[in-house]
């Protein structure tokens, strides 16, 4: 009998202007359909500038059978510092949470706690900086974040910003795998793995791969990116 699964994704919207410099929110809400996902991790999905206005607009979302995952933020923002998370009907929030992160630049992660298929899941999502140095401290950030948390299956996903192998990653992320490369980055003809996943030991990989169907390849400079998790 096949284990039950879920299928989560990654994509950084570039807040929804693509390469032909148009923004269309209608073009990336059907890039997030096409991915076939129950839940989905988010980066600039705001605007850069405060009030930070959502550049995916909340009732184009809605009206796409996603919950927006509500991270307190005022409104007009789909998430925090950019980085939202949208899910599927059946997935119960149990609760969530927002990091601030260090860096020369405003990066902040985002915490869900989920009830799904595969049970209670962790999902956290985030947009490290260009600076490795920073990256590191992000991530050691996120990490003594988790630490104070009861123990619960986890997911970290989003746009890593690492050209490079995840051994420098894996160095400060005890207890969570990084998921092997897949180029996403330039969408035209990728290269650089820099959107990833990394996972907890209660967690089982059965696939996972960059999705470069149409208009993926046009709606951002980045591809998403999307796995299928099991429990162990």
């Amino acid at each position: 009998m096949k284990a039950q699964g879920i299928r989560i994704a990654s994509y950084n919207l570039q807040k929804c202007v693509g390469l032909d410099l148009r923004r269309r929110p209608d073009r990336s809400l059907q890039v997030i359909a096409n991915l076939g996902a129950a839940l989905v991790v988010l980066q600039e999905a705001d605007k850069r500038l405060p009030p930070r206005p959502a550049a995916l607009p909340h009732d184009m979302v809605e009206a796409q059978g996603w919950q927006v995952v509500d991270f307190g933020e005022p409104t007009g923002s789909l998430g925090f510092h950019g980085n939202a998370m949208l899910i599927r009907p059946g997935l119960e929030v149990l609760g969530t949470a927002h990091i601030d992160l260090p860096g020369l630049e405003p990066r902040g992660a985002i915490r869900a706690d989920l009830m799904t298929a595969i049970g209670p899941l962790r999902v956290v999502g985030t947009h490290l900086g260009l600076i490795r140095r920073y990256r590191l401290l992000q991530l050691r950030a996120i990490m003594r974040h988790l630490a104070q948390l009861d123990s619960m299956p986890t997911v970290l996903a989003g746009d890593f910003n690492e050209w490079g192998p995840a051994r420098a990653l894996e160095n400060v992320t005890p207890g969570l795998m990084i998921l092997p490369e897949r180029p996403s980055f330039p969408s035209p003809r990728p290269v650089a793995p820099l959107d990833r996943f990394a996972i907890s030991g209660e967690l089982a990989v059965q696939g996972h791969g960059t999705h470069n169907a149409r208009p993926a390849r046009v709606a951002s400079d980045h591809l998403p990116v999307w796995a299928e998790l099991t429990r162990r």
